[in-house]
């Protein structure tokens, strides 16, 4: 059986989809169904059903997938264990990230891992959390680091990093006492959002869902495509909103900004190194991805 085949294959069973799967191989989807059509004839079996547009596995397919799946994740250590053993850590590493640990905490990181291989290229691509999962998932990252988590077949979650929510208002914003002030104040004030699929906004509106309300509930009066702007809307008196505290350091010192405490809420959050479930890393992917570890467990937002 052709490796480019297996391949094939396990990209259509975990994106369902000839098209999706094309892509993430850089292929015409006319070559990646002759790949699959050579396979089945080679085997005897349908390994595919197409249901519209969704491609699913058939019982034989799901045995098989289940082997290739080994196969390819050993031709990968196979190769990772070649290069570590010449040494030859040289090529580029694109990773995507999503805005706080993009800005905040892989700069410094890369600079001590580029200390150890000055031969690696390190690209990083800065979006939501749910595009730099769905990339990772179709293989145009190596790799991902985002602050939210959810149910999805091809992808594992690892949390490595932390960081923590605060509600902030601008000087002479809104009136409190310095004391904690239950989520329910809050609801009538205007906010400013992330926009959807940003793993900031998804961790305020789980810390809604913990006191029984919904992000509906808050009053909407603008919707932001970063932090910075989130940052610079609410210093502008547009609204309050919750930023991470990673983000706001330099504007609390400074007096820019005012974290407000809320009653009973701790704010914190993780970051998630995201990777292809099944699939293994390549090597120099491998040596970045032991490299965050390490700073995890040596750093104080570590979560291990």
């Amino acid at each position: 059986m052709d490796i480019r085949k297996l391949d094939a294959f396990c990209r259509i069973v975990e994106l369902k989809s000839f098209t999706k799967a094309a892509q993430a191989m850089q292929l015409s989807q006319p070559t990646v169904s002759d790949h699959i059509r050579h396979l089945e004839e080679e085997l005897g079996q349908k390994l595919v059903d197409r249901r519209g547009r969704v491609a699913e596995p058939t019982p034989v397919g799901r045995l098989l997938y289940n082997y290739a799946s080994k196969i390819l994740r050993l031709q990968q250590e196979t190769l990772q264990a070649l290069v570590q053993y010449s040494g030859q850590f040289v090529g580029n590493l694109l990773i995507g990230a999503s805005t706080i640990p993009g800005t905040f905490i892989l700069p410094s990181i890369i600079s001590r891992f580029r200390q150890q291989y000055p031969d690696i290229k390190t690209i990083v691509r800065i979006s939501g959390s749910r595009t730099v999962a769905q990339k990772v998932l179709d293989g145009e990252y190596d790799l991902g680091l985002v602050g939210a988590m959810w149910n999805e077949r091809g992808l594992e979650w690892h949390p490595l990093f932390a960081d923590t929510l605060v509600l902030v208002t601008y000087p002479g914003g809104f009136a409190h006492n310095g004391q904690a002030i239950p989520v329910s104040d809050i609801l009538a004030e205007p906010f400013v959002f992330r926009e959807q699929g940003s793993g900031t906004r998804k961790s305020i509106a789980q810390i809604l869902e913990s006191k029984g309300y919904r992000e509906s509930d808050l009053h909407e009066a603008a919707q932001f495509g970063s932090n910075e702007a989130v940052k610079e809307a609410v210093k502008a008196g547009v609204g309050i909103s919750m930023l991470s505290r990673r983000s706001i350091a330099g504007e609390l010192k400074w007096g820019a900004l005012i974290a407000i405490p809320l009653d009973d809420v701790s704010g914190e959050r993780p970051f998630y190194l995201v990777t292809r479930k099944n699939k293994a890393l390549a090597p120099i992917a491998t040596a970045f991805a032991e490299h965050l570890r390490k700073e995890a467990d040596q750093g104080d937002a570590s979560l291990r």
